[in-house]
């Protein structure tokens, strides 16, 4: 579903991933997909895009995942893989709950370029801080 302008203000206060283009697509229960339009700035000195620009938009899709709901969610751990470069102009990257416990979560994020191609994967773990 398409987030409400609550959930759009909360995470607007996530400036570092919305500054570099990220914006949020859709949220459910523990479930996001946010995207980036690629430019200029996101690619490195070989024109392709920047490890942590992936990284960084499937962080913001956890983020948004586990704490749309409710604040107090933060990554324990987080392990990507860089499957290959990007196409097109777009990514996106889409966060869904594995595991839900009391005190922690087990998050995987698939981030796909603009032609459906899995450019990288994420797992993430979650720690609950706010109880």
């Amino acid at each position: 579903m398409r987030p409400s302008e609550e959930t759009v203000r909360m995470f607007e206060r996530d400036r570092f991933a919305t500054e570099n283009g990220a914006v949020i697509d859709e949220v459910d229960d523990h479930y996001a997909k946010c995207s980036l339009k690629i430019e200029d700035r996101h690619r490195n000195a070989m024109g392709a895009v920047m490890g942590g620009v992936y990284f960084t938009l499937a962080d913001f899709a956890l983020a948004v995942a586990s704490n749309w709901q409710e604040m107090g969610n933060v990554s324990l751990n987080s392990e990507i893989t860089y499957l290959t470069a990007a196409k097109g102009k777009r990514l996106t990257a889409e966060a869904v709950c594995v595991r839900n416990g009391r005190t922690t979560g087990y998050y995987r994020i698939d981030v796909r370029d603009e032609l459906g191609n899995l450019t990288a994967a994420v797992t993430a773990t979650t720690y609950r801080v706010i109880k």
